[in-house]
C-alpha cells in the first residue's frame, strides 16, 4: 500500500493553521490592551513631572526662618498706660457743653408722633392677579386689603397691610413678605 506523504503534510498543516491563528490574534489583542496600558502610564507620569515643574520654587539664598531665631526674637507686650494716667486726672467742673448737646433731645408733637406705616405688596391691572396675591399674604398670616383706584393709566389694584401703629410691627410683616420673594413699598402717612 503506497501512501502520499505529500499530501499527508498538506493536510496536517491545514488542521494546524486554525490553531495558530488563534494563538496569534489572542497574543496581539493581549499585546494591545499592554501599549494602552503602557500609554496611560506614560501619560499619567509625564503629566506628573510638568505638575512639579510648575509648582514655584524657594528661593536658595533667602534667609530660612529657624526654630531659633523665633525663640530669639519675644514679641512686645501691650502696655496699658491709662491705669496710672486716670487716677492723676480731674474733671473740669467750669467746662460748658455746646448748646447742641446741652439741649434734649426734642420730643415730637402728638401730630408728629402719629404716623402709619403701609406696606404696598403689589400693584396690578387683574383683579385676580391681587387676589392671587392676597390669598398669598393671608397664608403668611398678615391681613391685606384690595383697593381700586383709577389715574391717567387705567385702573389698577392694589395690595396693602397694614395700617401698623409701631415701625417693629411693620418691620416684622416686611421680613415674612421678603422671605416669600414678595417686594413691598414701605409708605408713611399720618394718622387722622
Amino acid at each position: 500500500m503506497a501512501r502520499d506523504y505529500a499530501k499527508r503534510g498538506s493536510a496536517q498543516r491545514t488542521r494546524k493553521a486554525p490553531a495558530a491563528k488563534r494563538k496569534a490574534a489572542s497574543h496581539s489583542a493581549g499585546g494591545g490592551w499592554r501599549w494602552y496600558g503602557a500609554g496611560v502610564l506614560t501619560g499619567v507620569f509625564l503629566s506628573f513631572l510638568v505638575y512639579l515643574g510648575s509648582l514655584p520654587q524657594a528661593e536658595p539664598g533667602g534667609p530660612q526662618p529657624t526654630a531659633a531665631s523665633a525663640k530669639a526674637e519675644p514679641a512686645p507686650e501691650p502696655r496699658f498706660d491709662f491705669y496710672t494716667m486716670l487716677p492723676g486726672e480731674s474733671i473740669d467742673e467750669d467746662y460748658k457743653q455746646p448748646a447742641a448737646a446741652a439741649a434734649e433731645p426734642s420730643r415730637p408733637t402728638p401730630a408728629e408722633a402719629r404716623i402709619i406705616y403701609l406696606l404696598q405688596a403689589g400693584s396690578f391691572r387683574q383683579s385676580e392677579d391681587a387676589e392671587r396675591r392676597r390669598a398669598e399674604l393671608i397664608l403668611l398670616g398678615l391681613e391685606p386689603s384690595i383697593e381700586e383706584t383709577r389715574s391717567d393709566n387705567g385702573r389698577w389694584f392694589r395690595v396693602y397691610l397694614g395700617p401698623f401703629d409701631t415701625h417693629a410691627k411693620m418691620s416684622r410683616a416686611r421680613g415674612l413678605t421678603a422671605g416669600q420673594g414678595i417686594d413691598t413699598l414701605l409708605m408713611k402717612r399720618p394718622a387722622g
